[in-house]
């Protein structure tokens, strides 16, 4: 704990004389859900992306829960704070309170994450009877009410500490991205190639066994949509198949899943290596959302294998000649990449200037200001 915390003065509450907790209004099993196309979030229970599986469109039979709440899975111990509403999967509770905030919620999750070490699978199960039981520890007034200003305080703090670093590398790029030129694209006339015009290297991961995986920290790459389609980390050395640099499309499991990868990885046997040596980044990415489309025309039951990757086709931009427009697709990709850091310096700088203006400070100059 550090000193700002430790010199005030705490007290312990329980839940459910503080909170409104209750279970949520939705509770969707997955295989239920319609309207698979969307922008509200599908909370579950996993410990990744805030909780977020997927975002669905409106589903008829059930009704949404409102968001600026806390979202627990008591079985896996998770907890996120909601801002929007959202629809859940099954055994998600729910922590209400009319004074919360992003900033305050960051604060109870920590403390309340606390107290959800002590439920396990044995005799001390986590149930909401349970959870409305426990006692959590807040910081508190003189007059020995719970502090919310000082809990939002102290995180509008802590991000400030986060945000202006990350605002100064935001400047940094954009303005190396102006100085080494840019503009408006020009259209670009498209063509379909074969993977095996388009890729110089196309080569399936090698089968390497759960049971055989030792610790480490080279990224192992499956089939899995989550992640960068990173399932864990390991350290084989001998019999395992390493790439960087390239695409990965997955063969099977969530099939047509494609990322790129930079680093150097293990890939798993259900996924295929996709490179051509001298592009870079930006024309890969360029490629990522086309291929994923495979995605549309194979399931789990018709994988791709080696023979079909060979035989499919892909649009690509071509030149003047009618060769792959390399260069276009590398200049637009770092075109969409400066838009999307403009857009996050400009969130990233409002939130620090609302803290500023909260925290008695002024408005961010200099570097701040492009």
């Amino acid at each position: 704990m550090d000193k700002e915390l430790n010199q005030h003065k705490w007290q312990a509450f329980v839940l459910d004389e503080i909170f409104d907790i209750r279970a949520t209004q939705s509770s969707i099993d997955k295989k239920n859900l319609v309207n698979l196309a969307g922008t509200i979030p599908y909370i579950t229970r996993s410990d990744k992306n805030n909780g977020i599986d997927m975002f669905i469109g409106e589903q008829p039979n059930y009704k949404k829960d409102e968001g600026n709440v806390l979202t627990i899975g008591l079985d896996t111990q998770t907890i996120f704070y909601q801002p929007i509403p959202f629809y859940t999967g099954q055994n998600i509770q729910v922590i209400r309170h009319s004074r919360m905030n992003r900033y305050n919620a960051s604060f109870l999750i920590v403390a309340i994450k606390i107290l959800l070490q002590k439920f396990n699978w044995g005799g001390n199960g986590a149930t909401l009877t349970r959870l409305k039981r426990s006692k959590v520890f807040l910081p508190i007034t003189d007059q020995h009410e719970i502090d919310w200003e000082f809990m939002e305080d102290y995180m509008r703090r802590k991000e400030t500490l986060l945000l202006k670093p990350a605002v100064e590398q935001l400047c940094k790029r954009l303005i190396n991205k102006e100085i080494s030129g840019g503009g408006k694209l020009l259209s670009s006339q498209w063509k379909p190639f074969s993977f095996t015009d388009v890729f110089t290297e196309i080569q399936r991961g090698k089968r390497l066994k759960k049971a055989d995986h030792t610790e480490g920290s080279i990224p192992y790459v499956s089939s899995t949509a989550l992640n960068n389609g990173v399932d864990g980390f390991i350290g084989n050395e001998g019999c395992v198949r390493k790439f960087e640099d390239c695409i990965t499309i997955a063969n099977s499991g969530s099939v047509g899943s494609v990322f790129f990868h930079q680093y150097e990885f293990v890939a798993s046997d259900h996924v295929t290596q996709l490179k051509r040596k001298g592009l870079d980044k930006y024309a890969y990415l360029f490629m990522v959302p086309i291929i994923n489309r495979l995605s549309e025309k194979y399931s789990f039951n018709r994988e791709i294998n080696d023979e079909r990757i060979k035989r499919e086709k892909i649009l690509l931009p071509v030149n003047k000649e009618g060769d792959i427009d390399f260069a276009f697709m590398s200049s637009f990709m770092q075109e969409v990449e400066a838009d999307i850091l403009k857009t996050t310096l400009n969130v990233f700088k409002d939130r620090l200037n609302a803290n500023e203006n909260q925290m008695g400070g002024g408005k961010m100059e200099g570097i701040y200001t492009l």
